[in-house]
């Protein structure tokens, strides 16, 4: 299998080249270069494979003859050893948990799927493989916590200060060993602005052998693939589900593209974001205006110029009617977020966190257009990270899973820097 830039569609890559460099040349984002629907017979099978067989089977369906496939089936069962669970609320509407991971976040399925392969790749390398990373809220931690202590793989988180939760920033910032944490004086878009520029100096780049794990990367997108096949395994609608997915970065509802055209049948896709809302101003206006993000409470969403937004375009050929008439385009304030924490747990006595709210209400919302249509919502974090406006609006506490009470007592360690390309540039190249 080969992968293709969205900058240069006829320059072609093998898996570790697109791998270990993260961005193309020029900016571009790698894509299979082929999108062949998975058998009949895979669908036929599909409800007596369990979570990492059926995800194998994708990972071989978008990988090809890239890596052996014993191989890969040891990364795809290492990494995906825990559940993703749809949660009945109605008949029109289910919740797929993604939290059910080690970071309790859906950025544990790309992480882990992504240490192990770019473990395999970077195998006999004697210059240390060095990942950097902009997060607006769960990657970095899910990324810390997935390459923790792999060999030959530092990792370098970059963060905005005071605009990720307190629970997230202990996540990523507690590890130690290979992974560090820099606490940006800035943006999410100022950060992830810094990781790009750093990949685009080719100097830099080849000095310190960087590689990115936010979803630019293709292989965090493949098993962001593997939970939508769990999700439809796991449906008893009797026609296809609406997916509706919170969306920041966009690479989930890219991946949610891919398992489409690997022939997961879907009716429809819901691109759901808090006031950071250039997606559904193009799919209603076919006009694309990146601007700086707010901070809203839904902080993993908070991005003005979602890089992923360039793989949705190739994917549909740069067409907008296209897109339009798979993806529906819905937005929220914080207020209205609120108050759809508050309805789901009126309504279903289910807590759910910002960024699902986001995706309940963009999907009730869908439904009041489309009455005959069922929906699954990608709940992405546990409530739990989000303790203050969950309790605040559902009058109940939160129960606190042991993988965030343990973080109580840790001691955050983060290097502050400037939102200035520069000033990155100058840290990677003193480190020892």
């Amino acid at each position: 299998m080969h992968f293709y830039s969205t900058a240069d569609p006829h320059l072609r890559v093998d898996l570790r080249r697109a791998v270990l460099e993260g961005l193309a040349p020029g900016g571009g984002l790698y894509l299979p270069e082929t999108l062949r629907p998975l058998p009949a017979t895979f669908f036929d099978r599909l409800p007596d494979l369990s979570f990492p067989e059926l995800a194998t089977e994708v990972a071989l369906q978008l990988l090809g003859d890239s890596l052996p496939a014993t191989d890969l089936r040891k990364i795809v069962h290492r990494a995906i050893d825990f559940d993703a669970p749809l949660h009945k609320l109605d008949d029109q509407r289910q919740v797929l948990e993604l939290f059910h991971g080690p970071t309790l976040a859906f950025k544990d399925f790309g992480a882990r799927f992504m240490a192990g392969l770019m473990g395999w790749l970077n195998r006999g390398e004697d210059q240390a493989l060095t990942i950097l990373v902009a997060t607006s809220g769960d990657t970095g931690g899910a990324v810390a916590a997935g390459f923790y202590q792999t060999p030959g793989i530092e990792v370098v988180i970059l963060y905005p200060q005071g605009k990720v939760s307190p629970l997230q920033e202990k996540q990523l910032t507690t590890l130690g060993h290979n992974i560090t944490a820099l606490e940006i004086d800035g943006t999410f878009d100022d950060c992830q602005r810094m990781v790009k520029a750093a990949f685009s100096d080719r100097e830099l780049a080849q000095q310190c052998r960087l590689s990115s794990a936010n979803s630019i990367n293709i292989a965090r997108l493949i098993p962001q693939a593997f939970y939508y096949f769990r999700a439809y395994q796991q449906w008893d609608g009797a026609q296809p589900p609406v997916f509706c997915v919170p969306s920041g970065n966009f690479g989930n509802l890219t991946a949610g593209l891919l398992a489409h055209r690997l022939g997961l049948p879907v009716q429809h896709f819901i691109a759901a974001t808090n006031v950071n809302d250039v997606v559904p101003e193009y799919l209603e206006t076919a006009s694309f205006h990146p601007r700086p993000s707010v901070p809203t409470l839904s902080n993993a969403m908070d991005v003005g110029n979602p890089s992923n937004f360039a793989r949705m375009l190739a994917l549909f050929g740069g067409s907008h009617p296209a897109m339009q008439a798979q993806i529906y385009g819905a937005r929220y304030t914080d207020l209205q977020t609120r108050a759809g924490i508050r309805e789901v747990f009126e309504r279903y006595g289910y807590q759910i966190d910002p960024h699902g709210a986001v995706g309940y209400l963009a999907l009730r919302d869908y439904q009041v257009q489309h009455p005959d249509a069922a929906g699954i919502i990608l709940e992405t974090a546990h409530p739990a990270k989000f303790p203050e406006v969950v309790e605040a609006e559902t009058g109940q506490s939160v129960p606190m899973p042991p993988q965030l009470a343990a973080l109580a007592e840790r001691e955050k360690v983060a290097t502050p820097l400037p939102a200035d390309v520069a000033a990155l540039r100058d840290w990677l190249l003193a480190r020892p």
